[in-house]
């Protein structure tokens, strides 16, 4: 990248964050792929607060559909009684073979894994130093999230992780991409989410995965 490209990503990345509730901090993207684009993609947010999740996959998968992805919420999908209790890993690989049958080949997972308080410094953790490479292992791991209600009380910044995984039938179960968001107004679950989605489909769009448009080249511009 030249560095006129980097000045504008930079003057970009500003303008996005400055009135933003929601950073992005980090990310992982596997080396091996380019680009991805899935048929269907299932949005999954694991919170134990149920009208946050309803509203955070129904903004997802509003602005995946106005980008041209097809996407369903997994609070349609998965049956009620589904995130009610754990899941062992066998289950956790039926639901992967349901959803295959389906016509998904894709997971966009969504989830707080560390939480913080700006005077005490930190005071939870979960898995946040943990890479999990396939979604049974993600999901495995981070389900008891959906049952603690007193798991986001009394702090400030979240951090937030959503990955994106393939379940492609020919092709290895694997993550494709991670992203780490620090979202500052938490109480705030409607600016919250919108400004976490934004900066969601920015990344995706910026790392050509899910979202792939086409490029404009010097042949396609009319002298």
């Amino acid at each position: 990248m030249n560095t006129l490209n980097k000045v504008y990503l930079t003057i970009i990345v500003i303008i996005l964050t400055s009135c933003s509730s929601s950073e992005l901090v980090e990310v992982w993207k596997n080396p091996d792929i380019d680009s991805f684009e899935a048929n269907k993609v299932l949005v999954i947010g694991i919170t134990s607060d149920i009208d946050a999740r309803k509203v955070f996959e129904k903004k997802l998968t509003a602005s995946l559909k106005k980008n041209g992805v097809k996407s369903e919420k997994s609070i349609d999908f998965f049956e009620k009684s589904f995130t009610n209790s754990p899941k062992t890993e066998k289950e956790l690989l039926a639901m992967e073979s349901k959803l295959l049958e389906a016509g998904f080949d894709a997971i966009l997972l969504s989830k707080v894994v560390a939480i913080e308080d700006k005077v005490t410094v930190v005071n939870a953790y979960r898995n946040m130093d943990k890479d999990f490479r396939n979604f049974k292992d993600d999901y495995y791991q981070n389900q008891s999230i959906y049952y603690e209600n007193d798991y986001y009380e009394e702090y400030e910044i979240y951090h937030a992780e959503t990955s994106l995984y393939c379940i492609c039938p020919d092709k290895e179960r694997e993550l494709i991409w991670k992203g780490s968001i620090d979202i500052t107004e938490p109480e705030n679950i409607k600016k919250a989410t919108g400004d976490y989605i934004k900066v969601l489909i920015w990344a995706l769009k910026g790392q050509k995965l899910l979202i792939v448009e086409d490029e404009i080249t010097n042949e396609d511009i009319d002298l």
